[in-house]
């Protein structure tokens, strides 16, 4: 991996699973752009209220010569989330996305309406 890789775990354990799952998918995000020098990927427990279960949020800041990109997965009341491995896959399909769409800005390769 060419780009800096944190990965921090806040009101749970540390999961080697989990962790194994971020270095994947952040390698995933290396293929689609070269420009990315850092990724930070925050990995945090949420306790509901009067609830057993738990709820996962994933926060992953990429670090781009343009600028910034912030994906911030929080559970809400998606009960998918309920599962890391399920909140990690969402939150860096939203990552994607967004570096695509930040390729396409910085590459010149925007989509442009057609003349009328």
């Amino acid at each position: 991996m060419s780009f800096a890789l944190h990965i921090a775990f806040r009101n749970m354990d540390a999961s080697a699973s989990a962790e194994a799952l971020v270095r994947q998918r952040a390698e995933e995000l290396e293929h689609l752009s070269d420009r990315i020098s850092a990724c930070r990927v925050v990995l945090d427990c949420a306790h509901r209220q009067n609830q057993l279960s738990r709820l996962y949020r994933v926060h992953i800041d990429l670090t781009l010569p343009g600028g910034p990109i912030v994906v911030n997965r929080d559970a809400g009341s998606n009960h998918a989330h309920d599962d890391l491995q399920l909140a990690i896959r969402d939150a860096f399909d939203a990552a994607r996305r967004r570096l695509q769409e930040y390729a396409r800005k910085h590459d010149g390769t925007t989509r442009r309406r057609a003349a009328e």
